[in-house]
Parts: C-alpha cells; sequence; structure tokens
C-alpha cells in the first residue's frame, strides 16, 4: 500500500484552504511558521496565525495572514487580515484588497526565486516552488502579451502568493503522500473584477492554468478557485477523479473567507493508505547513462525529477563505451509522470536518449507518528506488513534539528527518539 491524499474541491480551491486544510490534518502551525520566517522578506511586519470557524456546519481551520508592526498588542480584530483583489464576490481570503494603505513590492519572477533559493526549505521545495512561479508568470506573461522576465505578480499579491505558495510546498511535503488525486474544481460562476477590469468566472489566469483539468460549476455566483488555488491543484495533482479505494487515517478541513448559501466553503483533504486489491502496484522505472555533463547539474537534476513526482532517483557509477567513467541515472516514478519527467530529464541533462520499463512493486505499510523526547518531538516512520511492525526509524530531519538546537550529535538525538517510541508500548 502507498500514501495517499485526496483533494475534494466541491467548492473550489484556493491556497488559503490549502493551508487551513494541511493545517486542520494536523501539520503543526509552528513548522508552517518555521518555513515562511526562513524566507528573507523585507515587507512591514507579518504574521500567520490559524482559528477554528464554522461554514455551514461544518468546522474548519482558517488559515490567515495578518499584517502590522511587531509591537502591536494582540487584539480580537487584526488591524489587517489580508484579502485578495479579487472582488466583492470572491469566497475565498486571496488576493490584493485595493486601497488597504499597505503598499507590497511587486516583485519579479527573477526576485521571487532568489528569496526562496535564500529560505530554509528543502532542495526539492525549493525547486518546487520555484517553478510554481514560473507557471504563474508564464500564464500572466500569455494572456497579458509580454516577456516572462518583464511580468510582476500583483494579481495575485506579492507577500499573498509567496506565503501561500511556499506554504503549500511545505506542508504537501510535511504530508508525505505518494500520490495526490484531486476531484474535478468546481470554479462558480459570475464575474470577479482583477487589476485590468471585470472577467467573467473563472478570471483569464485561473483558467489558464487550469487547461487539462476538469472543471465544472455548480450555480454559485462566486469566484471558487483563485489564481493560487489552481496553480495549487494542478502542480500536486497525479490525477483527477472519484474518491480513490483509500483507508482514511487524517482529514482536514480548510475554510474560505465567508459563508456559502447552499454548501459549506471548505477544501476537504483527506489522507491515507491505498486499498487496492492487488498487494504491488504498477511503477515505470527509467534510466539512461550520462558521460559528458558538469558533475555541479546531477544535484539540480535530482532536485528537479523529485519535485516533478518521481518516487525515487539514483546514480551509479558506470564504465562506459572508449573507456569513459559515467553515471547510471535511474528513477522510479508512477506511470502516469513518465511524461513529465521525460520532458526534465532531457530538459536538465546532456542525455539524447532514456530507456524505460513497467514493473509491479510492493511495499510496506508505512505511517509517521509523532513521538516526544525530553528534547522535543521527532517523528518516527513506522512499517508495518500485515498490521505487524517490522520496522521504526527517526526522521533525520528531526533529528537533526534538534540536535542542532540542544548541542547534541543527531546520532544521540535518534537512540533518544528510538528509546521513546518503544517505552511507548503498542501502536
Amino acid at each position: 500500500m502507498s500514501r495517499i491524499a485526496y483533494l475534494d474541491c466541491f467548492s473550489g480551491a484556493s491556497g488559503d484552504m490549502v493551508l487551513g486544510a494541511l493545517l486542520d490534518a494536523g501539520l503543526p502551525l509552528d513548522d508552517l511558521r518555521a518555513a515562511l520566517g526562513s524566507l528573507p522578506l523585507g515587507d512591514p511586519a507579518w504574521s500567520v496565525e490559524a482559528d477554528r470557524v464554522d461554514r455551514s456546519g461544518v468546522a474548519a481551520t482558517k488559515f490567515r495572514l495578518r499584517e502590522g508592526d511587531a509591537g502591536d498588542e494582540p487584539s480580537p480584530e487584526p488591524r489587517h487580515v489580508h484579502h485578495h483583489d479579487h472582488a466583492h464576490d470572491h469566497a475565498h481570503d486571496h488576493d490584493h484588497a485595493g486601497g488597504d494603505g499597505h503598499h507590497h513590492p511587486h516583485r519579479s519572477l527573477k526576485e521571487i526565486v532568489g528569496l526562496i533559493d535564500r529560505s530554509a526549505l528543502s532542495a526539492p521545495a525549493k525547486v518546487r516552488a520555484g517553478r510554481l512561479f514560473e507557471r504563474l508568470a508564464e500564464a500572466e506573461a500569455a494572456i497579458h502579451q509580454m516577456p516572462v522576465e518583464e511580468v510582476h505578480l500583483h494579481e495575485v499579491g506579492a507577500l499573498d502568493s509567496i506565503i501561500d505558495i511556499v506554504g503549500a510546498v511545505h506542508g504537501l511535503e510535511w504530508l508525505g503522500a505518494e500520490a495526490i488525486v484531486a476531484s474535478p474544481l468546481n470554479v462558480g460562476s459570475g464575474t470577479v473584477r482583477c487589476a485590468h477590469g471585470e472577467f467573467p468566472v473563472p478570471a483569464p489566469a485561473t483558467a489558464r492554468l487550469l487547461e487539462g483539468a476538469p472543471v465544472y460549476s455548480s450555480g454559485v455566483a462566486a469566484e471558487l478557485v483563485t489564481p493560487t488555488g489552481a496553480l495549487l491543484v494542478t502542480e500536486f495533482a497525479s490525477s483527477y477523479g472519484p474518491l480513490p479505494a483509500m483507508r482514511v487515517d487524517r482529514i482536514g478541513y480548510g475554510a474560505g473567507e465567508r459563508d456559502l448559501p447552499k454548501a459549506p466553503n471548505v477544501l476537504r483533504l483527506l489522507v491515507g493508505e491505498s486499498a487496492d486489491a492487488d498487494v504491488g502496484h504498477r511503477v515505470v522505472v527509467m534510466e539512461c547513462e550520462i558521460d559528458d555533463m558538469n558533475p555541479e547539474l546531477f544535484g539540480s537534476l535530482m532536485g528537479q525529477l523529485y519535485a516533478g513526482g518521481a518516487l525515487e532517483v539514483f546514480y551509479v557509477p558506470v564504465q562506459m563505451k572508449k573507456n569513459r567513467p559515467g553515471t547510471l541515472v535511474t528513477i522510479i516514478a508512477a506511470p502516469e509522470r513518465r511524461t513529465a519527467l521525460s520532458e526534465i530529464v532531457f530538459r536538465e541533462s546532456t542525455t539524447i536518449g532514456l530507456r524505460y520499463h513497467e514493473m509491479t512493486r510492493e511495499c510496506l505499510e508505512r505511517s509517521s507518528l509523532p513521538i516526544e523526547t525530553p528534547i522535543g518531538t521527532v517523528r518516527v516512520k513506522v512499517a508495518r506488513r500485515a498490521g505487524r511492525v517490522v520496522n521504526a526509524a527517526p526522521e533525520f530531519e528531526d533529528c537533526a534539528r534538534l540536535a542542532a538546537e540542544h548541542g547534541l550529535s543527531v546520532k544521540d538525538v535518534q537512540a533518544l527518539a528510538h528509546k521513546a517510541y518503544l517505552d511507548r508500548g503498542s501502536d
């Protein structure tokens, strides 16, 4: 079985709804704050918060970006909650609000990618976040008929889009799902006011980002899918359709900004283990040998492949024709990711050929348990076969972080985590 996540977009999708659903499903808010706080943003003081709200009888988590001076006293109402530029019928808390007195830099794609590269995100997360902004810039460039390098991402707001996109990339990486499936997206109806005038729903940038994804309208007179929501769903979803066969162990509800008259304005996230009838599942194995590439490029290639959905990427030294040393590149992925990953290989490497074949792979059942140790929480990966635990391993990143914070060696923290796991008793 494999870890799978399902995005139920029956009421659309936006960046803040994705983050709300992840937080509701267990993403620690402090971890999200740490990831976002590592971005070298020059904006005025800001913070992110989450609170419980009711949407048509469904309890959900509302993710909020608040702005104000760092020394402001907390109050029940924020000095400013950042909303977005999509007008009065906008159902989600998602783009710049005009006339709020806050002026944020409208950064270029190059500037945003530079901020991401200087953050503390993992290498695959940096690559994926960068690609998301590239897609966003390409959509706006095509709509406004200008070069990508001249695009300033003002339609979705500078600070808002960075927080939503980078936060979602971090949160979905934390989730650890091997596959993400999405329902068709309910886009809403009516019109929306953007910086360049009033447009029918979905707005031009949203419509372009939704190309290839199944969409529909339930008739709700509101913009239900925002540009950032469209960007995130289409980037991470490997397929679309009804809820797949799975054993659900986490459910999260991310709230939109306001109540809708006929349905809860939430994005639902279901996470669990796939429950396919077959013991194994199909994967594609892709390979090529390279003997003429700058070694520095192999790291970038691996990051791009993982961000593109590869399950495994590894390199093996080989001896090639004419006695030249080379590198065997092997990629394992879901069969539906083959075309996209092939494009990455040909774009990011010097190979002129790529071979592939499909095979069946069997994996142990896996889950992640938060374990309390004397120095902090460590996630432990637990592997089972037929319900029996056969392996338990502390997450290296958690151990490395705690080791740095407390001046310990990583192996000592690993030992603490393993002992705490064993001391807790049965699972």
